[in-house]
Order: structure tokens, then sequence, then C-alpha cells
């Protein structure tokens, strides 16, 4: 038979602990899962009674009462939500006997679940971190005067003749921890939520002001309370230390509690206890080190006195920045963390373009000077083999192209400015006296002659019109197979003028425009020009002509 390598054994059990680790850990998985809104409603389900063996038609009825993400879930879908919380160690298949009327309500009620200790204890954790993890947690400073008064109570009825009773010493010994525990997890809580206010670099006046009190009022009330009040305990501590063993066995001797749970038979049967607070000599000293350096450390006294000069460091830190600010100093550190979150999240070319847009640093070869237009270099070309640019010597001397000297005075554009507004004026007077002359000249087109002014406004309003015409199809009556086109809608106007056209197509019409710049002869259009009014319909005020 083999003796077993040296060492072994202790592999083994580091990795019976790394196992057991892995087991516990898995049990946080269903937390972030992506069906994890559906998990923290079905623990919920479970954790709302005490001793809780569900079956799945029991845990749909509470999820439905409940309303939420998994209220819709159906039997089938539940089902595997409930075997993932098996797996995951979260809850445990029940052992209890069913007791059903039929093979339907049994095959209903046949898969039952019941909570794991591990499970309910993540469970309620996790509902504490929804419910009140971003809040500022009061410290309960009063516990501390109740701790110091329960420890000289009890160091005197220890020392007394006779010791203490064993009850009465159980139920101070309770009390007193569970006071010290309160108080001790509202001074973490609290200052976790101070030290995450006070590294913010972006707190306001009225933020600052705020803050500002807190630590001058309330910081200073909580560390001259535990500074006038840890002496005291750590004395009382130090004449009540050689007792706590003889104390401790009296207690056991008095309620053993669950230390009777012992590995039993072969030893396969083992039951981790773990006792009340201050039932084993480690609290004491834990409650001893909180006040006292025991461990050549610090105590926590110690700690919370640095800690609350750090805090005092960041509001001074924080008034130094708001006091730079008011001077022009702003600091820029929320704009750079952006910046870099920018960066780390882009592409290679895209950073590079960011790098250009936030400091205008652009690549050497990028000098702003236009090489020669008819020259076009690759980005990918080396400076050894590229083409010279010429550099302006104002630019190669002085690293600027402005000009020097003496600025010249601003050029005065107000003759030009009153030159364009009088041919402006010009021209719609032109356009104007156009509009006069058409609507005078309707009706009698072959007789007048128009100006050029006039003909090129009435071919500007002709274009126009047949350009907006809806052609109209029908067959010709004088041949078959032949096809017609009429205009309908074919208008145009001028709003600013107060001129309409319509044109009209009519067999066998002819209108002859004269003008001095030549004559035009329009076939089978009929035209109609009248005077836009917003009295008057579609039509009114219209002379034809053909």
């Amino acid at each position: 038979m083999e003796a077993p390598a040296p060492g072994a054994g202790q592999d083994g059990a580091a990795q019976d602990a790394h196992s057991e680790a892995r087991r516990r850990l898995d049990a946080y998985t269903y937390l972030s899962a992506p069906e994890r809104l559906e998990h923290l409603a079905i623990m919920r389900a479970f954790c709302g009674t005490l001793l809780a063996d569900l079956a799945v038609p029991d845990v749909l009825t509470r999820l439905r009462q409940a309303g939420g993400p998994a209220a819709g879930l159906d039997a089938d879908t539940l089902t595997v939500r409930l075997e993932q919380l098996v797996r995951w160690g979260n809850l445990l298949r029940s052992s209890h006997t069913v007791k059903a009327t039929s093979i339907t309500e049994y095959q209903r009620s046949r898969a039952r679940y019941q909570l794991s200790k591990l499970g309910e204890r993540i469970q309620r954790d996790a509902d504490g971190v929804l419910a009140e993890a971003d809040a500022a947690r009061e410290v309960s400073n009063e516990l501390l005067a109740l701790v110091e008064r329960g420890l000289k109570e009890l160091a005197e009825l220890v020392t007394a003749p006779g010791g203490i009773e064993p009850q009465d010493g159980l139920e101070r010994v309770s009390t007193l921890f569970v006071q010290f525990t309160e108080f001790a997890d509202s001074i973490r809580d609290f200052y976790a939520y101070l030290g995450q206010v006070l590294a913010r670099y972006d707190l306001d006046s009225a933020e600052y002001q705020g803050f500002k009190e807190l630590l001058l009022d309330y910081v200073e009330a909580i560390t001259e309370e535990v500074a006038f009040r840890s002496p005291r305990i750590s004395a009382v501590l130090d004449t009540l230390w050689p007792h706590i063993p003889g104390l401790l066995t009296r207690l056991d001797a008095h309620a053993q509690g669950l230390t009777g749970l012992s590995p039993q038979g072969d030893g396969r049967l083992e039951t981790r206890v773990q006792r009340s607070r201050g039932r084993e000599l480690t609290d004491w000293e834990g409650l001893r080190g909180w006040f006292s350096d025991t461990d050549g450390q610090g105590s926590q006294v110690d700690q919370l006195r640095d800690a609350t000069l750090r805090a005092l460091q960041s509001l001074l830190a924080n008034a130094k920045r708001m006091l730079r600010s008011a001077t022009g100093e702003m600091s820029r550190r929320r704009d750079l963390l952006r910046l870099a979150r920018w960066f780390d999240e882009a592409a290679p070319q895209d950073a590079h373009d960011i790098a250009v847009a936030a400091f205008g640093l652009y690549g050497a070869r990028h000098l702003g000077i236009p090489p020669a237009t008819d020259e076009v270099v690759p980005a990918y070309t080396s400076w050894w083999t590229g083409p010279v640019v010429e550099v302006p010597v104002a630019l190669r001397e002085r690293g600027s192209r402005a000009q020097r000297g003496r600025a010249s005075t601003v050029e005065d554009h107000s003759a030009q400015k009153q030159r364009l507004r009088e041919a402006a004026r010009e021209r719609a007077a032109a356009r104007a006296a156009a509009a006069d002359e058409l609507r005078s000249a309707s009706g009698r087109f072959a007789e007048m002659r128009l100006t050029s002014a006039a003909l090129g406004l009435l071919l500007e309003l002709l274009a126009t019109a047949l350009g907006n015409a809806q052609l109209r199809r029908h067959a010709s009556v004088a041949g078959e197979g032949t096809t017609e086109f009429d205009l309908d809608q074919a208008r145009s106007e001028d709003a600013e003028l107060g001129i309409r056209l319509t044109v009209r197509r009519t067999a066998g019409a002819r209108c002859v425009l004269h003008s001095a710049d030549g004559d035009l002869l329009l076939d089978d259009l009929e035209l109609n020009i009248g005077r836009i009014s917003s009295n008057t319909t579609d039509g009114d005020g219209e002379v034809g002509v053909s």
C-alpha cells in the first residue's frame, strides 16, 4: 500500500475549499442572469413565508398577486426557472409528502420547492441593497453610550462574589453585542456614503455648502462621542478581559444552543453552527480591537479619526476647485473622463478624428499650406520622397502667417450698398410697369406693341403656366385613331405684381404678340390676363384675348 505523497492532504483540503467557495458564489448567479427580474420575484415569493414549501401552482398564484415581470410566466417556464435556481443552490427540492385527491392534482403538486439557507441569506442581502444602497444612513450614536453602560454593569456583576447569574449574563451579552453591531454597521455605511460623495469633483456651491455643514456638525459630533467614550470602554474591557473565558464557559453550560449538533456515527453528518454574537471569544476580541490597538495595526477608532481627516481634505480640495472655477481656472476632469471614454470605445480611425476635433492636432504633413493644384500626394507617401512645399517666410520665422504692422481700417461699403438698393428698386419698378402694361393691353394684343420688359414678363408667366399645366387626353372627332390634348389648370401668377395668366387651348385660335424685339405667334392658344384680388375668386377680373 503506497503512502500518500507529502502535501497531498493539504492540496485536497485546498481543492475542497475552492469547490465550496465556487458553490456558494454560484448562488449569486441569478442576480446577474438575463432573467434576473423574474428570479428575484420568485425568490421573494419564497422569502415571504417561513419554511415555505411551495409547488408550481402555489408560486404562480403568488407571482400573479404580486404583479411585476414574473406575473405572466406560465407553468412550464416557471418550472424551468425553479429548476435553474435549484442547480444554483438557491432552492431545494422538498421531501414533504404530497396529498392529492386526483392524478391531475398529484402531477401539479409533486414538484415542490423550498429555500436553502444560502439562498435566503443572499436574497435578504439583495433586497437590502436594492432598497437602501444609495441612502445616507444615520449613525446610531446613542448606542455607544448603551454599550458603555452595559459593559460597566456586566463587569460589576462578573467580578462580584459568586459571579453573574447565567440567564442574566446571557441576556446582557446578547443585548450588548446587538447594540455594538448596529453602531459599527451604521458607522461603516455612513463613511462609505461620505467617501462616495466627497470623491466627486463636480460638486456645485449648494452641494458643497450642504456637505460642509454635514462634516462640521454631524461628523464632528460622531468623532467627539467616539473619542469621549472609547478610553472608558477600553478600560472596562481591560478589567473584564480576564473573566471572559469563564463567563463564556458558564453561558455555554447554561444554554448550549445548537452546539449539540456534532458529527455522529461515522462522521459523515457534519453541521457547521454559527453562534450568536458574544458567545465566542473571537467576538470579544473584535469588540476589544474596535476600541484598542491589540494587533499593532491600529484600532477602528484610529481608522475613524483618519477617515474624518481624509474627508476634511476632500472638502478642502473641492473648495479649492470652486475657487479656481470662480477665477476662470475651471477643472475639466469630467470633460476629460468623457473624452477618455470616447477614445476607449472608438475605432482607430474614429479615435484619430476625435483627437483632431478635441485638440486640433493634425498629422505633420497637414501644415495648412495647400500644395500645387495639379499635384495630388497620397497619404502614404513618405516625407523623404514626397514633394517639397514652399513655406512662407513669416510662417517659417515667426510661426504665424498673420501680417505684421498696423491693421488697415475697415473699408466703407455704404455707397455700394446704396447703389444696390437703388438698382433693386429700379428693377422692381420696371416689373411693376410691365405688369401694368400687360393688364392695360388685355384684349388688344394684336393692336398693341409691347415693350421688351412687358414681353419678358409675359413669357415668364407663360413658361410657368405651361409647366404647371395638366394634360387631358381625348379622342379626336375628325379622324379615327388620332388623339388630341387639352390644357387643364395651365395657370401662373405673381402675387407681388398682382397679375395672373391663364392659358387655354382652343382649336383654330391665333394669338400674335407684337413687341420691340419682334413678333411672337401662338397657335391654338388663348391667353387670359387678370388682376389678383383677395375679394374675387379664380377667373374674376380676367380679360380674354386670342
